[in-house]
């Protein structure tokens, strides 16, 4: 075979593997979905998953079954998705935690949040709480930081695991407000409610969807929130902006990715997918419900979401010499 022979059957391969690929794009998907969540049950990311995954199967016309692939503050969970093939069948639930806290305090994070994944849609943004037991001595963030300062190092706060936004965030938080209170790290923010809600540990800074349900029923006390403004549910409780600590003011997102090379045939079925599920005014009312604000963004405006909030975060990190636990 000459030269020329060989390039033009080279040339021929190439069409037919795209021409397959672009078939098999188009018949997706014909089995069961896995979307991970990579936390334990009960916290905001598994809630939000657990919202959208019905009615996102129906909009696709195959079931999304959830899954929970917790430890090491969300990154063994995000590292499977990272390492799954890029078939659209192996989802993950994006958080800050995963995609912007962890990789940006954690040198040996075995994935590039940037480069490793493909970003398909951020479904809500959800604002945090620091919260504590009703048995702490303190119902307003006057009277909590002042007790803090009173008592260094008497205190704990529980997390969804380290390197996770709400260590992240409230290693963040105490540099700025001169306190000192130890990190109990978990694989969760469910795991970490539960302890909080129990006693075990008196301060927990955690995502609103998870935590209000005990805000509301009065086993836990909100103190201080992450939003852009107050918020309908916590009327009498400030935001950081409003305490001064406006660099602790940020939400958390949780939406769906990919490993990288997701072809954009599935992107894009998938992102419709979602957004037609959240056309369903009872699928809105759920996560609105419980404080998230509903984002439905592309896929290209959630790669630059999470390539800011990474560098944010990065920053956080080298200028407070944030380091793990």
């Amino acid at each position: 075979m000459d030269r020329r022979t060989s390039l033009v059957v080279t040339a021929a391969w190439v069409i037919l593997g795209a021409a397959s690929g672009a078939a098999w794009a188009q018949n997706y998907p014909n089995k069961v979905i896995k979307l991970q969540v990579p936390f334990a049950p009960g916290g905001t990311t598994d809630i939000v998953a657990r919202v959208i995954a019905e009615p996102l199967g129906k909009a696709l016309g195959q079931s999304v079954i959830v899954e929970n692939k917790a430890g090491g503050g969300g990154v063994v969970g995000a590292t499977e998705t990272v390492r799954s093939a890029p078939d659209g069948y192996s989802l993950g639930m994006a958080t800050v935690s995963t995609t912007a806290a962890n990789p940006a305090i954690n040198p040996k994070n075995p994935y590039n949040p940037i480069t490793d994944f493909t970003p398909i849609i951020n479904i809500a943004a959800t604002p945090n709480v620091i919260a504590v037991h009703p048995s702490f001595p303190a119902r307003n963030y006057k009277d909590f930081v002042a007790e803090l300062k009173k008592n260094p190092g008497k205190y704990s706060y529980s997390s969804s695991g380290t390197g996770g936004i709400g260590h992240l965030q409230t290693e963040l938080w105490k540099s700025l407000q001169g306190v000192f209170i130890t990190h109990i790290p978990y694989r969760g923010a469910g795991p970490a409610l539960n302890d909080t809600v129990a006693g075990q540990v008196p301060i927990i800074f955690d995502n609103m969807p998870s935590a209000l349900p005990f805000i509301q029923a009065g086993k836990l006390i909100p103190i201080v929130v992450a939003a852009p403004q107050r918020l309908s549910q916590l009327p009498n409780v400030p935001t950081f902006k409003e305490v001064g600590l406006e660099p602790v003011n940020r939400m958390a997102y949780y939406g769906i990715l990919g490993p990288k090379n997701l072809p954009k045939e599935v992107v894009d079925k998938i992102s419709g997918g979602v957004k037609k599920a959240l056309e369903d005014s009872a699928v809105r009312k759920r996560i609105e419900d419980t404080g998230s604000l509903i984002v439905a963004n592309t896929p290209e405006q959630f790669a630059a979401q999470i390539k800011a909030e990474f560098e944010i975060y990065k920053k956080v990190v080298d200028d407070q010499k944030l380091k793990l636990d």
